[in-house]
């Protein structure tokens, strides 16, 4: 993570599918339009959580955007070295695909433990300057990523329709 300026770096947080109340295609819409926004605006480094929804959307958005833009970079942030293995096996596939073009992988902890979601989190967001959110306004992870990312000074985008 050393070789990026994080001036051009972006990372994402949203609600799990069934809390955002738009499907995947509206989703993605947006988060593709965000992406477009934060590259025009010269972020060329993006950072997903890997989660299932918002994350994964992202990433297969950044890596569209990818094939367009070489110099766009995918960095894909795991709480856990066995993050992603519990998922059905299409979407288990889907994370996988990911990671094979992601250009890099980082694992916050071994292990699961009840702090790594958060942990991955703060990393994600010590190392970018701007966060795309799908934010309803609910408690949780998400709320809790952009109260730190506000704390922190760092921007944030919230492409959720209200």
């Amino acid at each position: 993570m050393s070789s990026f300026d994080r001036e051009c770096v972006c990372c994402f947080t949203g609600h799990r599918p069934d809390k955002l109340g738009v499907g995947e295609f509206s989703a993605r819409s947006l988060l593709r339009c965000a992406i477009r926004t934060a590259f025009k605006e010269g972020k060329t480094v993006f950072i997903t959580g890997m989660a299932e929804g918002v994350d994964v959307w992202a990433a297969e958005e950044v890596l569209l955007l990818k094939r367009e833009a070489p110099q766009v970079s995918l960095i894909c942030a795991l709480p856990y070295s066995t993050f992603g293995n519990h998922r059905a096996a299409a979407e288990r596939r889907r994370y996988n695909n990911i990671l094979s073009a992601a250009d890099c992988r980082v694992t916050i902890a071994q292990a699961y433990s009840r702090s790594c979601y958060q942990l991955r989190n703060i990393w994600m967001v010590d190392n970018s300057s701007l966060v795309i959110a799908f934010y309803n306004g609910s408690p949780g992870g998400t709320r809790n990523t952009l109260t730190y990312a506000a704390d922190k000074g760092v921007s944030i985008m919230n492409i959720l329709p209200t």
